[in-house]
């Protein structure tokens, strides 16, 4: 710190630490042996002449790699804080878009979902969310923890769990406090809508978390094997009113095809089956 007007006074080693191979060039004044660079000069002040340390390019690139890396360590960190408080799923917590396995059924919501990161500020001003909709095992669920994960790298909070565990939740504790936490994420991602029990409790508790959502003015992501006319051509009014509220705010996006967990099953087969014969 300065004292008293007077520029503070560092000793060599707190600067540039003299090393071996270290000389001192024609000017008096210590060079670094390796970049060439000076580790001092030569400094005048009020007709008082000093020698003070300063810092070679060895020296600055090593303080550069040091505060990338803290600023690496911390920013890891903040994400995993994230992660830790998204209610995420351990199995969805390394889910990213550089290991996704894009085939010719997926490729619209691949490219759908990275442009949804890109552009998650306008999704956000807009409360514009997604419905991902298609058959068991086509990549729904992992679509939707690439979106999280991409967003929580960018400090952005994202909450993901599903309809059942919230159910289970809102079941043993106060629901509206639940709620809140729910929609205090910039992102909320409910995953398996329609695997919940279709009770009028259940259906109830449904339409409040939605709907609830939607007044917060934020998205939400969510999952669901239902069929997109099964939704849009509901007659029971019970869950008519839960389809319409999401299609308010949702946009559609089918994730058809077969299974990956039936192609990968397969394969595994075909593979043992070869090594056995």
């Amino acid at each position: 710190m300065e004292v008293g007007g007077m520029l503070p006074f560092y000793r060599q080693e707190e600067i540039s630490p003299i090393k071996e191979g270290d000389y001192v060039g024609e000017d008096g004044l210590i060079r670094c042996g390796v970049c060439g660079k000076r580790k001092q000069f030569k400094i005048e002040i009020s007709g008082f002449k000093k020698i003070v340390p300063c810092i070679c390019k060895c020296r600055a690139d090593e303080i550069e790699k040091e505060k990338q890396k803290d600023e690496y360590e911390q920013r890891m960190h903040a994400i995993n804080r994230l992660k830790d408080a998204s209610m995420m799923a351990s199995k969805f917590r390394d889910a990213n878009f550089s290991g996704y396995k894009v085939r010719e059924e997926n490729q619209e919501a691949y490219k759908l979902a990275l442009n949804y990161v890109k552009k998650f500020r306008e999704m956000k001003e807009k409360n514009q969310g997604l419905l991902l909709y298609g058959p068991v095992g086509t990549g729904k669920s992992f679509t939707a923890a690439c979106i999280a994960n991409a967003l929580m790298e960018q400090n952005i909070t994202v909450i993901m769990t599903s309809f059942v565990k919230i159910l289970q939740d809102i079941g043993t504790g106060d629901e509206a406090s639940y709620i809140q936490i729910l929609n205090s994420a910039s992102l909320l991602i409910i995953d398996d809508l329609g695997a919940e029990r279709n009770t009028d409790y259940a259906l109830e508790k449904v339409y409040n978390v939605i709907d609830s959502r939607i007044r917060t003015d934020k998205p939400m992501i969510l999952t669901t094997n239902l069929e997109l006319s099964e939704m849009l051509q509901t007659t029971d009014i019970r869950y008519r009113r839960v389809y319409d509220r999401i299609f308010e705010t949702c946009y559609p996006v089918e994730m058809p095809g077969k299974s990956f967990r039936q192609i990968e099953a397969a394969q595994r087969f075909n593979d043992m089956k070869e090594l056995l014969q």
